[in-house]
This record gives C-alpha cells, structure tokens and sequence, in this order.
C-alpha cells in the first residue's frame, strides 16, 4: 500500500513513517521540505500520484482558537480536495480526546477537522488520542514566573507516540471506519507530578508550580474531560517506561 503521511517529521509522524515502512508499505512524507505546502495545496497534487491513504499527523503549536481553527481547517481542506482529485480512497486522521466536549484553544481546530473530514467525500477514520507522553517535556518552561515553572492543573493519561503510530497503521491498514474507539496510555495522572519527573530525569531543578486555570477551559483539564472513557483502547507504555529512554544530564 502508498501510504502519504502529513506532518510525517514530527512527534508521532516519524513513528507512522517508521510503522508504515516496517510493515512493507511505500511511504509518502508531506512536507516542505519535500516541496509539499498544506497552507497553500502547492504540491499536493503531485504528492498524491498513485497514493491509497493519507494519514493526517500535522500539527501547530498555538493556544488560540482563531489561530488553530484556520491552520487546521486551511490545511484539511487542501488535504481532502487534493485527495478527491488523486483517488485517494482513505483518509485518516488523528485527533484529541475531548476536542468534542472542550472545544477551546488548540482543541477548537481539532473539532474543525474532525467536521471537515466526516462531512468530505473522502472514506475516513478518525482516532481521538490523548496526549503523548512526550507532552510533559513540551509544557515544561511553557509558562514561567521568575524562577517558578508554572504547569496548569491537568488530569491526564498520556500515552507513548509510537503506540498511536502503530495503531493509526493498523488503521490504514484495516479501511475506513469512522469514528473509533479513543486511544489513551495505560494510567491516569496529574500532568503536574509528570512535569517533575521529566524535570528531575533531565535535570531541572527549578520548581514545578501547578496552577488552576480559570473558566471552561480550566474545568475541562481537571474534570478528566480529556481523558477517554470506559470504551476506549490503551497503549502498554507506562509514563515511567518511556521516561527511562530519556536522556539524563546533570546540571550543577
């Protein structure tokens, strides 16, 4: 099978491409660097030649929802459109558990592109997943105060980014499905005790302050609103197990 992987260089992306290319299939990376540009479609068309699936990883670092309603809807409609005109016959994309019930900031264009893809003429499926566990090394110095590093309080239940890259080629490879079963780790945990083990792994020293965040968006991190049901699958990974591959360094 071709397989075209969007956002294929980043946190899960290298590990879709790695999975797909493991399992014997042709793989397709969609980037600029390849001379593929999702914000504008140049490219696209080309890139898709021959293609049976597209799997749908990019990502933005924003918190505005005005911001990541339009890189996600700009980006999945050139995606779907460019799709249409190759033949692609599967379209999968990941996106976060709670996009639905917390559509606020980043999540606000997860939604959008949820919408976008289940309303295209394109077969889809699309997989919610929690954050990866990589996510407590990426909040960590997000937000300062003098010397405090401040970390909001988060129910989570973060899962190993290689598992979602394994399960969304298991996607691929099963067909179009829908909307399925979200995918999450093994254990649940407050974000804040994840970003002072990653700090003391890679030897950060400064404190960990974990602060509540105030209105709708406040509630949905503490309430467990992004953490997935009693119907979802689970990753094996432990936080632990996967904080172990980290690299340590001493700081003096």
């Amino acid at each position: 099978m071709k397989i075209a992987v969007a956002g294929g260089t980043g946190t899960v992306g290298v590990h879709v491409v790695d999975v797909a290319r493991e399992r014997g299939h042709e793989v397709v990376v969609l980037s600029r660097s390849a001379g593929v540009d999702l914000m504008t479609g140049d490219g696209l068309a080309a890139a898709l030649t021959g293609v049976d699936a597209v799997v749908d990883v990019v990502s933005t670092v924003t918190q505005s929802a005005k911001k990541s309603r339009e890189f996600f809807g700009t980006t999945t409609r050139h995606l779907l459109a460019a799709e249409r005109g190759a033949g692609v016959g599967h379209h999968v994309v990941l996106s976060i558990v709670g996009a639905a019930q917390a559509p606020h900031g980043y999540y606000a264009g997860k939604l959008v592109q949820e919408e976008l893809v289940a309303a295209g003429e394109v077969p889809w499926t699309t997989l919610r997943a929690t954050q990866f566990h990589e996510f407590a090394g990426q909040i960590h110095g997000t937000i300062t105060l003098g010397p405090l590093v401040v970390v909001p309080r988060m129910r989570s239940q973060t899962v190993a980014a290689r598992e979602v890259g394994e399960r969304l080629i298991e996607l691929v490879e099963a067909g179009p499905s829908g909307l399925v079963p979200d995918f999450g780790g093994p254990a649940t945990a407050w974000m804040g005790d994840l970003v002072r083990a990653w700090a003391r792994r890679t030897g950060d020293r400064r404190r960990v302050a974990v602060v509540p965040l105030p209105g709708a968006w406040g509630t949905a991190l503490r309430d467990g609103t992004l953490v997935p049901d009693d119907g979802a699958d689970h990753g094996s990974t432990t936080f632990e197990q996967w904080l172990e591959t980290v690299p340590t360094r001493v700081r003096t």
